[in-house]
C-alpha cells in the first residue's frame, strides 16, 4: 500500500542564458536528478519550466527605447492616458520609462485603495465615505493631502512618488488621478493605453465605447518586432520582467514547441508519456499583504494536452461525513475507495456539491510550481511533480 501521495522536488540545473538549448539542459538535469535521488519516471509524471528561462534561453527581450518607439507610433500626439497599470518595480516601472520617454504628457489614472494585483495606494481604513468612497474620483493634490502618507507595507515605498519620478527623469510631464471607473481618463484625454492584465478586454471596449479616438493596450505594444527587437505576439508587454536598467524579457513565446521537445525527449530515454508545462506567476492570495500574486496574463503559456480541464475529483471529507457517515476504519476507506473508482459513472451529476472547487490544473499545477521554485536564489527552475493525478483508490 502507497503511503506517500504526491512528490514535488526542485530541479537544480545550469545557468540558462540566451541561445541555450533550453529542452536538452531540462532533460539532461532530470536524468541526473534521478541518478541521483534514485526515482523512477511513471506516466502522468509534471515536468514545469518557469517562463523566466524559456524567456532568456529565446533571448526575447526588448529595450525602453523600442517600447517608446511602438508608442510614439502609436500616438503621435505624445499625449496620453495610461489606465490602471501595476505598482510594481520589477514589473512596470521599465514599461512606464519608455512610455514616458516616448511622450510628453501622461494622465495616469490609478485604481484604489489597490491595483489589480492588490497592491494597495492608500490606507483602507482612511476612505472617508463622507469625502472619499470606491466610487469618488480623487485629484493628485486630494491624494497628497489625504493619503500622502502612504507606504507600501512589504516595500516601504510611495508608488505614486516612485512613478512620478520615473516620468520626470524622462522630461516627460505627468498628472495622476484616482478612480476605479476607467471611462474616467476620457476626461482628460481621449488617446489612450490600458495596462491592466487580467481585464484588460473589458477596460479597452468599455473606454473605446466611451469616445476614445486611440486604444491600445499593453498586450498590443512590442507585439511585433521594432528594429529587429524581440516581442510577443499574443500578450505584448504583459508578462514582462525587467532586465536591466534599459532591457525587459518578455514572456515567451515559443513555449509550445518546447513543451513538446521536452515530452518527446522523455518519451524516448523513458517510454513513459510525461506531461510538460511552461509556468509564471501563481495564481494564489497573500493573506496578509491581501496581494494576488498573478502578474502575469495567465499561470501557463504553454502545456502539453495531458494538462487540459480541471480536475475530476470527490471530496472526500463531504462523503466521509455524510455519505459514509455510519462507517469507519478499512470499511470507511474500501467504500470511498468505490466511490472514487465509480466518480466518472455515479458522480457526474453531483460533482458540483461533492466534488473539489472546478479550476484548471494548470493554475493548480503552476501554482505549486511557483510556490516550490520562488523567485529568489534556489536555483530550481525545473519542477519535476509525480502521484499528482493519484487518488486513494490508486494503491
Amino acid at each position: 500500500m502507497r503511503c506517500v501521495g504526491t512528490v514535488v522536488r526542485g530541479i537544480r540545473t545550469p545557468i540558462i542564458k540566451e541561445n541555450d538549448d533550453l529542452a536538452s539542459i531540462v532533460v539532461d538535469s532530470l536524468m541526473k536528478a534521478k541518478d541521483n535521488e534514485g526515482f523512477e519516471f511513471r506516466d502522468k509524471d509534471v515536468v514545469a519550466i518557469t517562463e523566466a528561462v524559456v524567456g532568456i534561453s529565446e533571448g526575447n527581450y526588448v529595450t525602453v527605447d523600442d517600447i517608446a518607439t511602438d508608442l510614439k507610433e502609436k500616438f503621435p500626439s505624445k499625449r496620453i492616458g495610461v489606465v490602471f497599470p501595476i505598482l510594481s518595480r520589477n514589473r512596470f516601472s521599465m514599461i512606464l520609462k519608455g512610455i514616458a520617454r516616448g511622450m510628453d504628457h501622461i494622465t495616469m489614472l490609478l485604481s484604489f485603495p489597490s491595483d489589480e494585483v492588490g497592491n494597495n495606494i492608500l490606507y483602507d481604513d482612511k476612505l472617508d465615505s463622507s469625502k472619499f468612497n470606491l466610487s469618488s474620483v480623487i485629484s493628485e493634490s486630494d491624494y497628497e493631502e489625504y493619503f500622502g502618507d502612504f507606504l507600501h507595507p512589504f516595500t516601504g515605498i510611495n508608488m505614486v512618488d516612485f512613478y512620478r519620478d520615473l516620468i520626470h527623469s524622462e522630461n516627460c510631464e505627468v498628472e495622476f488621478v484616482f478612480a476605479n471607473d476607467p471611462k474616467v481618463i476620457l476626461n482628460y484625454t481621449k488617446d489612450v493605453l490600458t495596462c491592466d492584465i487580467h481585464t484588460r478586454m473589458t477596460t479597452k471596449r468599455v473606454i473605446s465605447e466611451a469616445g476614445a479616438n486611440s486604444v491600445y493596450g499593453l498586450f498590443e505594444v512590442m507585439n511585433k518586432p521594432i528594429n529587429g527587437s524581440g516581442f510577443n505576439p499574443e500578450y505584448g508587454l504583459l508578462g514582462s520582467n525587467k532586465s536591466t536598467e534599459e532591457r525587459l524579457k518578455l514572456f515567451p513565446k515559443t513555449g509550445d514547441k518546447l513543451v513538446l521537445d521536452i515530452q518527446n525527449k522523455l518519451k524516448e530515454l523513458t517510454g513513459k508519456t510525461i506531461e510538460v508545462m511552461v509556468y509564471g506567476d501563481g495564481a494564489f492570495k497573500d493573506p496578509v499583504g491581501h496581494i494576488w500574486e498573478l502578474a502575469d496574463p495567465v499561470v501557463s503559456p504553454a502545456h502539453t494536452s495531458g494538462l487540459d480541464g480541471t480536475p475530476n475529483e470527490i471530496k472526500l471529507k463531504y462523503v466521509s461525513d455524510n455519505k459514509y457517515k455510519d462507517l469507519s476504519g478499512d470499511e470507511l476507506k474500501n467504500a470511498i475507495k468505490e466511490e472514487i473508482r465509480h466518480k466518472d459513472k455515479d458522480l457526474k451529476g453531483k460533482m458540483i456539491t461533492q466534488g473539489t472547487t472546478p479550476r484548471r490544473l494548470t493554475d493548480l499545477i503552476g501554482s505549486l510550481c511557483d510556490l516550490t521554485s520562488g523567485s529568489g536564489d534556489k536555483g530550481t527552475p525545473v519542477v519535476f511533480i509525480q502521484g499528482y493525478f493519484d487518488n486513494l483508490a490508486d494503491d
